[in-house]
C-alpha cells in the first residue's frame, strides 16, 4: 500500500466535507446522537466553514491518501505566542483527525498524527494541544500512545441543545 499526505487545496474542501460526513455517520452513534452528528456537520463541515478555515483563519488541511483513495484527514494551526520574525513558540492546535473506519487498524491515523507533530515542531511550536471527546476511547488510545496526556476536562454549550464533553490533551514538542 502506497500512502501520501498531501496539503488540500481550497478544491479539494468538497470532498473533505463529504469523508467527514461519511466517517461521522459511521463512528459517531455510539458516543453522540444523530441529531448532534447532523448539527456538528452542519456548523463545522460545511464547505464554506471549511474555506473560511482555510483560506482566513490561516487553518491548513492536509489530506490521507491511502492506495490513491482519499481515507483521511487532518487540520491544524498555530495559536498565538509569534515573535518579532513571526516564528511561533508557543502552541499548535490540532482541530482535526479523522481516517475513515475502513482504514482503522493499519497504522494510518498514527502516521497522520505523526505527520501533524512534525509540522507542529517545524512551526517551532512546544506543544500540540487537541480536544477529543471523553467517550471516544480508541482515539484517546492512539493519542497516548503517541505521547499526548489528559490536561483537562471540558463542557462546551455548542448550541443547539448541544455540549462538546471533551478532553483537552496535550504533547510536548521541546
Amino acid at each position: 500500500m502506497t500512502v501520501q499526505v498531501v496539503g488540500a487545496t481550497e478544491e479539494d474542501l468538497t470532498a473533505i466535507s463529504h469523508l467527514a460526513a461519511s466517517i461521522w455517520r459511521a463512528y459517531y452513534p455510539a458516543i453522540i446522537s444523530m441529531e448532534q452528528i447532523d448539527y456538528m456537520l452542519a456548523r463545522m463541515y460545511s464547505t464554506d466553514v471549511l474555506r473560511e478555515e482555510l483560506c482566513l483563519r490561516g487553518i491548513r488541511y492536509d489530506r490521507l491518501l491511502a492506495s490513491g483513495e482519499f481515507a483521511g484527514f487532518a487540520s491544524y494551526g498555530v495559536l498565538g505566542d509569534s515573535n518579532a520574525r513571526g516564528q511561533d513558540f508557543g502552541t499548535v492546535k490540532l482541530h482535526k483527525l479523522y481516517l475513515h473506519p475502513r482504514w482503522h487498524g493499519r497504522g494510518l491515523g498514527t502516521l497522520l498524527l505523526q505527520h501533524c507533530v512534525s509540522q507542529a515542531r517545524g512551526a517551532g511550536a512546544r506543544r500540540l494541544v487537541l480536544s477529543v471527546n471523553k467517550r471516544n476511547s480508541k482515539a484517546i488510545a492512539v493519542y497516548q500512545r503517541n505521547g499526548f496526556a489528559i490536561v483537562q476536562s471540558v463542557i462546551q454549550d455548542i448550541g443547539g441543545g448541544f455540549v462538546m464533553d471533551d478532553y483537552v490533551m496535550e504533547k510536548k514538542l521541546l
